[in-house]
C-alpha cells in the first residue's frame, strides 16, 4: 500500500501555511506554536527547527516528545472529514493539528482550543 501523499511531505512547507491562515484572521504565530506545542509535546526551539528543516510529517509526529492525550477529545469536521472517524492513526494525528488551527483562525477562545 502506498503512502498518503502527505505523509512525506515536509513539515517545514506545511508550517508557513499554518501561520498565514491564522494570521489572516488576527491570529499571531506564537499562538500557532503554542498549539502545534502543546498538541506535539515539542519545545519552541524545537519547533523552530523542525520549521525550516525537511523532517516529514510522518516523522514529526513519530518523533514527538510527547503526544497530548487531551488530542483525543477533539471532534468536528475538517476537509469535509470527521476528525474522530479518521482510521489511519497518522492521518488522525494530522486532522488534530489542521482543526486546532481552524479553530484557531475561527476565533474560538485559545483555552478551549487547548481543551
Amino acid at each position: 500500500m502506498t503512502k498518503h501523499r502527505l505523509y512525506t511531505t515536509a513539515f517545514s512547507s506545511v508550517y508557513p501555511l499554518y501561520v498565514t491562515k491564522a494570521e489572516r484572521k488576527g491570529r499571531t504565530k506564537q499562538e500557532v506554536d503554542t498549539i502545534i506545542c502543546w498538541l506535539t509535546g515539542y519545545s519552541e526551539q524545537q519547533l523552530a527547527t523542525l520549521a525550516t528543516d525537511q523532517t516529514t510529517f510522518e516523522a514529526f509526529f513519530a518523533e514527538a516528545p510527547d503526544m497530548q492525550e487531551r488530542r483525543l477529545l477533539i471532534k468536528g469536521v475538517v476537509c469535509g472529514v470527521r476528525v474522530e472517524n479518521v482510521e489511519d492513526p497518522l492521518m488522525r494525528e494530522i486532522r488534530y493539528l489542521d482543526k486546532l488551527i481552524d479553530e484557531l483562525a475561527k476565533g474560538k477562545a485559545f483555552e478551549k482550543i487547548l481543551r
